[in-house]
């Protein structure tokens, strides 16, 4: 097994909880994920980023030895993941951060991709100057059906490149899946004006997976009108 990228990597300062490979979307760079990749690292998951690379991650998440690793796929990159681990790719979970469905699409505008100021200044900053790659395109519901480890998508309820209502058609093929809509949310789902919000829907979802049931709660909202008094 080669990898033939290395990542931009962040850790935690203690004990590891779990490990993280995210591939970029198109025309990005690790360092957008620059802030994500503090934020998760400090609740304890290290988080590797790699440039537009689904192989490398994958290969890479495989030599892994802290549980769960969870294979993360950003726009187009999406695609690549749910296909490799239809196909078998050694992971616990998948996330797809702003899947993309139309493959074909052009490359959306910084104010189509999010609504914070500071990740606006990042993108100036951070988009990679490599020609922009063919994008690959989602697998087929009979591959997607294929997959056995639970899926959590992320997505604006705003976006325009790749609209909500379209990649839940999209991906409903997907066994076990879980959407998390960001509200008025734009296409970058995790760097937009709720990331720490969505952060920590992530890491809800994470510690979930970790204790054996992506699904099963670790804790529970009550309304204190609906509350009995002993």
């Amino acid at each position: 097994m080669t990898t033939t990228s290395s990542p931009a990597l962040w850790a935690p300062p203690a004990r590891v909880r779990g490990t993280l490979a995210v591939v970029t979307g198109r025309g990005e760079r690790a360092g957008v994920y620059e802030r994500f990749g503090r934020r998760l690292s400090a609740d304890g998951y290290v988080v590797a980023v790699f440039d537009e690379d689904a192989e490398s991650a994958s290969d890479w998440l495989s030599a892994v030895r802290d549980l769960p690793r969870v294979l993360i796929g950003a726009d187009a990159a999406a695609s690549a993941v749910l296909r490799l681990v239809a196909e078998g790719a050694p992971t616990e979970a998948v996330v797809v951060v702003g899947t993309l469905v139309d493959a074909e699409s052009a490359l959306p505008s910084a104010e189509e991709r999010t609504a914070c100021p500071l990740h606006l200044g990042v993108l100036a900053t951070e988009a990679s100057s490599e020609p922009l790659t063919v994008a690959e395109p989602l697998p087929a519901p009979a591959d997607l059906a294929a997959i056995e480890v639970p899926v959590l998508a992320i997505h604006g309820g705003a976006d325009s490149v790749s609209p909500l209502p379209q990649v839940i058609a999209a991906l409903r093929a997907v066994p076990d899946l879980e959407v998390v809509e960001t509200v008025d949310g734009l296409h970058d789902a995790l760097n937009d004006h709720s990331h720490r919000s969505v952060a920590a829907s992530l890491v809800q979802w994470l510690e979930r997976l970790r204790a054996g049931d992506a699904h099963a709660p670790i804790v529970r909202t009550h309304s204190v009108g609906s509350l009995a008094i002993a």
